[in-house]
C-alpha cells in the first residue's frame, strides 16, 4: 500500500521536530536544546539553516530522525495551518500533540506494510479495521489527541503485527527459506546484540523485534523475512546486507545505520543519502 503520506514533508511543517523535541549535546547533537525551544538554526520560514551540512556540523541526530509525516499533519490538519510563531497560544498544545501524532503515523506505516504481506491474509480484515481506526484517530482535534491513550492503541495494533510476522516467517520456513542452526536459535526478541559479529550471518526469518543491534557488524548478512520492528540499528554496519522482504523496517532505522550501494533494500524504502556510494 502507498505510504507516501507517511513520509516527512518539511515544506508543509512548522519545524515541529526542531522546536517541540529536546536534545542533549552528544555525538548526535552539537548543543543542548530544551523541549519547546526552537533550535537556533531554525529560520523564520521554518527551514533549517544548516540542512545540507547537518552531519558536518555535529547534528547527525537530525538526519536520523523521521516523523512519519506527523509534522505536516499536525501543522496543516490538526491546527489548520496556524503556526506557533504567529499564534503563540497554540504552541504548547501543538508541541504536546506532535509526539502523539508521530506514534499514530508510525502505526499506520506498520499496518499498511502488514496488509501487503500475502501470508498474513487470515488477519487482513482485522488489520483493515485497525487501519481505519488509527486513521480516524489522526483526524481528532488537538484536545482529543492530547487525551488519547496512544500506548493502548499501540498495544492493540502490535498484537496483529506480531501475528502477521509469525505467519510470514512460518510461511518462509515452510518453503525452506528460513535459516537453521545454533546461531539462529540464539536470537530472540529484545536480544542484546550490541557490537555483535554477525558478518555474513544467515538471519532469515529471525525474530529481532526490539533487538539491540547498536554497532553490530551485519556486513553481507541475510535478513530476508527477519522481523526488525523496534530494532535499534544505530551505527549497525549493513554494507552488502540483504534486507529485501525484511519485516517492519523503517526509514528511521535505516537512517541510523551504515550501509552502501550494495545493501539490498525493500522496494518501499529509499537508500539514505549519507550511506557510502548512495
Amino acid at each position: 500500500m502507498d505510504r507516501n503520506d507517511l513520509q516527512a514533508d518539511c515544506s508543509s511543517c512548522f519545524g515541529l521536530c526542531c522546536v517541540a523535541l529536546p536534545f542533549a549535546a552528544s555525538s548526535d547533537f552539537a548543543a543542548d536544546k530544551e523541549a519547546g525551544k526552537p533550535c537556533h538554526h531554525l529560520q523564520a520560514d521554518f527551514r533549517c539553516g544548516i540542512h545540507t551540512g547537518l552531519r558536518q556540523q555535529g547534528y547527525r541526530g537530525c538526519t536520523v530522525y523521521d516523523c512519519f509525516g506527523a509534522g505536516q499533519k499536525v501543522s496543516q490538519l490538526t491546527f489548520g495551518g496556524r503556526n506557533w510563531a504567529e499564534a503563540p497560544e497554540t504552541a504548547r498544545l501543538m508541541y504536546e500533540v506532535f509526539p502523539i501524532m508521530r506514534q499514530l503515523q508510525e502505526l499506520l506505516w506498520y499496518i499498511r506494510e502488514a496488509l501487503t504481506l500475502q501470508p498474513a491474509r487470515p488477519i487482513h480484515e482485522a488489520l483493515r479495521t485497525k487501519l481505519e481506526e488509527t486513521e480516524r484517530l489522526t483526524q481528532l482535534d488537538a484536545e482529543a489527541l492530547r487525551e488519547l491513550d496512544a500506548a493502548e492503541q499501540r498495544a492493540q495494533v502490535n498484537e496483529l503485527l506480531l501475528r502477521a510476522s509469525e505467519l510470514v516467517r512460518k510461511d518462509a520456513r515452510r518453503r525452506g527459506e528460513g535459516a537453521r542452526g545454533r546461531q539462529q536459535r540464539a536470537l530472540r526478541r529484545g536480544a542484546d546484540l550490541i557490537g555483535a559479529k554477525l558478518a555474513g550471518a544467515d538471519l532469515r526469518c529471525a525474530n529481532l523485534r526490539g533487538a539491540y543491534l547498536i554497532a553490530a557488524d551485519l556486513r553481507g548478512a541475510d535478513l530476508r523475512a527477519a522481523d526488525l520492528i523496534g530494532a535499534d540499528l544505530r551505527d549497525a554496519d549493513l554494507r552488502g546486507a540483504d534486507l529485501r522482504g525484511s519485516l517492519f523496517l523503517t526509514p528511521f532505522a535505516l537512517n541510523a545505520a551504515k550501509g552502501d550501494a550494495q545493501t539490498k533494500l525493500p522496494q518501499a524504502l529509499t537508500r539514505p543519502a549519507h550511506w557510502a556510494g548512495a
